[in-house]
Formats: structure tokens, C-alpha cells, sequence
């Protein structure tokens, strides 16, 4: 429960007073007054919740994130909030350190948080024990860290970045003879390779040449001469998921040598993003032509025309916030659940474990097509190891063409049979 109530008399006096001024109207029933207990009549106590994300630091920052919640926010809070709920945001910046993730969650848990909403951390530990342990739901995580896929408090909506390297698998091996995989040189890195090859396998490509980086440097020239090398001719491929970093590895790229090859480059959605192909040329940068693998439909799809006008009328000249960046779309994504939850509840007062125990047991979300329908039953749940919360194991496949990520196929790609068949998943 957060916040306070409205009105300072208990809900029975309140009821009864509210009842017994209906009674004394003239012409006035019962019926016609629409005061009944449950009923929406500014009795409603308020929900807080939280969703924090690394600002203003070395590695990958997720500004977009809290910002587009405080637009949700302002969004449901000015049509009469959630069923009836004022909605409060708290933000926290997570600063990419398990301090900062540690700091978040038991900032939310102190000051009444029902949930941590639409958030991006590394740190699943640090952050999901304090949650845990006051039974705070973990809901829409951007799906960079484990305890995001095994903890029993946390609801992802997408399939993290083992669903993105399994599908990006599957979108290369259909044009690339052969494939450098450029990846962070740290133990959550060395899984990827695994989900990569096990999507390549599936479309009778060959393994990836695995070429590791440090995931906080400033230029890769050795390395992206390597995966250039590895990579071969005209039909080769290179791809790098370095988060942030991977703006610096492709620049490397750009300032090899030139050579007759023709090498094609490849991300996934979680490095690479339609913001950062605008910062570095567009159509004239070095990301026209990419392959990409995303979770969600293109940026210019007509589904998110409600989130781009909610970003319109609330956020209006907040540079934080692009439609079109992965972090921002989670996060609508996940008060889209956070909206459907409180509804399906229908209840005065909303706890932590009222909503986990709503998801738990069968409410589905529908997200109007950004993903499919969304549910977390445990029949629900994908059950792969090392990532058996996955409920939506879908990607889609794009492309830059003159600048713009578009839809290479239509459709989502349903990637659950690779990852299940990936050895160490």
C-alpha cells in the first residue's frame, strides 16, 4: 500500500456520510448515487511506484526510461488516473553500480513502491534481493541480467538479450556465409556466442569466429581488423553487442582500411538503436545496410502511435525521451501492464503482493500488438534453463535502409526453439 487516503474519516463513516447526503436529495435513490463501496469517488488511494535506470555514467545510460514514465504518469493521472488510483512515479538513477541498483530497490521498498516498473539494470542481484525480500514485483525489466528471467518476483515482457542473440542467429545465418561475433571480454558475455551460433545452426550457418573486447573501451581498431579478417568476403558478416559501447566499436570499423570485401555489420536493439544511427550519418553512416534484431515492431509502426502521443502532449521538449529507443518502448510496455493489473484488481487500496498474486495467476495484457499477449502463469512461461520466466519469446528482424530501421519481414520470429536448444541456456 502507498500514500494516504484523501479523506481522513474511516470508509464506513465516509460511505454512510456520502449515502445519507444522496438519501436527503430530493428525488434521489440509492441507485442513482453511484456511492458504493469499491465504487470510484475520489476514495481511491494513490500507487506508487518506481523505475529507475543508469544516467550520466561511463558505460550505458537509460534516461528515456524514468522520463517516459513520469509522461505515463502525467498521462493516466490527467484521465483520472488508473481505475481510479493517482499514480506517483518515483525515478532513481542506478548509476550502473550494484550500490546504486541495491540504493533503488530499498528506496522503493521504503517509500511504499507496489512495484518497480519499466527499469534497466545490470545488477539483478543487487537490486532483486531488497525486492524480494518485501515482496516488491519486478515488472518489465529491459532484460540485461538474469535475475530478471529467474526470479520469482520479476515479469519480463520481452526475452532479454538472449532472445535478441538467438534471433539475430537466425537473421544472419539467411545471408552471411560467415559471422564475427564481437562481444564484452566478461562472464555474462561468454554466453553469448552460444545463443548466437545455436541461431546460426538452425539456418545451416557455420559458428562464429567469438572476438571478445573490454566493455568500456574508447576505440576497438585491433579488434574490429580481427572480426573484418574473420568475417571473409562479400557474403561475411560482423556483428557486435557491446551496449553503448558498440557506437565506438563500429566507428573502429569505419576507420579500418578500406577494402574490396564488403563486409556487412549486424547488432541487435539493445546496442544499437535508431537515435544512435541518426548521431552517426543516417543514410550516409556506417549502420545504413545493418541487420538487426529487435523485440518489438519498428519504431515507425502504427502501433505506437498512442505512446508517440503521449510523448507529444506530456513530454513535450524532453530530449530525454526518443520513441523510437528500446529502453523508452520497455518502459511503456511495462505500465501498459502495470495499467491492465490495477484494472483487473479493482480494488480501494493496491499492495505489492495483490499484484504479484494478479499476475501469477492469469491476467493477460494485451499491448494492442507490440507484443503478443502477455500472461505469466507458470504454463505461460517458457521454463528454458538459465531463463524460465521468459513469457514472450519473440523478436523481429530489421534492416536500415536510407537511415531508418524498417522491417526486414513482417511479423514477429518466435525464437523459443533456439533458445532451448542452446547448450548452456
Amino acid at each position: 500500500m502507498t500514500g494516504r487516503r484523501r479523506f481522513s474519516f474511516p470508509r464506513p463513516l465516509r460511505t454512510a456520510t456520502a449515502l445519507a447526503a444522496c438519501t436527503a436529495a430530493v428525488g434521489a435513490s440509492l441507485a442513482g448515487c453511484g456511492v458504493l463501496p469499491g465504487g470510484s469517488a475520489g476514495a481511491r488511494e494513490p500507487i506508487t511506484v518506481m523505475t529507475f535506470a543508469p544516467e550520466e555514467t561511463r558505460a550505458t545510460n537509460m534516461p528515456g526510461m524514468p522520463a517516459m514514465a513520469q509522461a505515463y504518469a502525467k498521462y493516466v493521472n490527467e484521465k483520472g488516473g488508473i481505475d481510479g488510483h493517482e499514480l506517483r512515479v518515483l525515478t532513481c538513477n542506478e548509476h550502473n553500480t550494484t550500490a546504486g541498483a541495491a540504493a533503488c530497490a530499498r528506496r522503493a521498498v521504503a517509500e511504499g513502491a507496489v512495484a518497480v516498473v519499466g527499469s534497466y539494470s545490470q545488477n539483478g542481484r543487487a537490486f532483486m534481493a531488497p525486492l524480494e525480500a518485501a515482496g516488491v514485483p519486478y515488472i518489465g525489466g529491459y532484460g540485461v541480467s538474469e535475475e530478471e528471467f529467474t526470479s520469482y518476483l520479476s515479469y519480463p515482457v520481452n526475452g532479454g538479450q538472449a532472445a535478441l542473440l538467438a534471433g539475430n542467429g537466425r537473421q544472419l545465418a539467411e545471408g552471411c556465409s560467415r559471422v564475427s561475433l564481437v562481444r564484452p571480454d566478461t562472464i555474462a558475455g561468454d554466453n553469448l556466442p552460444v545463443l548466437l551460433n545455436t541461431g546460426l545452426a538452425e539456418g545451416d550457418g557455420r559458428p562464429s569466429a567469438d572476438v571478445k573486447a573490454a566493455e568500456d573501451a574508447t576505440e576497438y581498431l585491433e579488434e574490429a581488423e580481427r572480426a573484418r579478417d574473420e568475417a571473409g568476403g562479400r557474403s561475411g558478416c560482423v556483428t557486435a553487442v557491446l551496449g553503448e559501447r558498440t557506437a565506438n566499436f563500429f566507428d573502429s570499423f569505419r576507420r579500418l582500411p578500406e577494402d574490396d570485401r564488403g563486409v556487412r555489420i549486424s547488432s541487435v536493439l539493445s546496442s544499437v538503436d535508431q537515435p544512435l544511427i541518426d548521431r552517426t550519418g543516417g543514410a550516409g553512416g556506417p549502420f545504413e545496410g545493418a541487420y538487426m534484431t529487435g523485440w518489438y515492431p519498428d519504431a515507425g509502426d502504427a502501433r505506437w502511435g498512442v505512446m508517440r502521443q503521449v510523448i507529444k502532449d506530456h513530454a513535450f521538449g524532453d530530449d530525454r525521451i526518443d520513441p523510437a529507443d528500446a529502453g523508452v518502448q520497455t518502459t511503456w510496455i511495462a505500465y501498459t501492464v502495470l495499467e491492465k493489473v490495477i484494472e483487473a484488481l479493482d480494488r480501494d487500496s493496491v499492495t505489492p503482493s495483490a499484484v504479484s498474486h494478479a499476475l501469477d495467476t492469469g491476467v493477460s495484457v494485451d499491448t494492442g500488438g507490440l507484443t503478443p499477449a502477455l500472461r505469466w502463469r507458470f504454463e505461460d512461461m517458457l521454463g528454458v534453463p538459465g531463463f524460465p520466466r521468459i513469457v514472450n519469446p519473440n523478436v523481429t528482424f530489421q534492416v536500415v535502409r536510407d537511415g531508418r530501421l524498417v522491417a526486414q519481414r513482417p511479423g514477429f520470429v518466435n525464437v523459443a526453439r533456439t533458445m532451448s536448444q542452446a547448450p548452456m541456456v
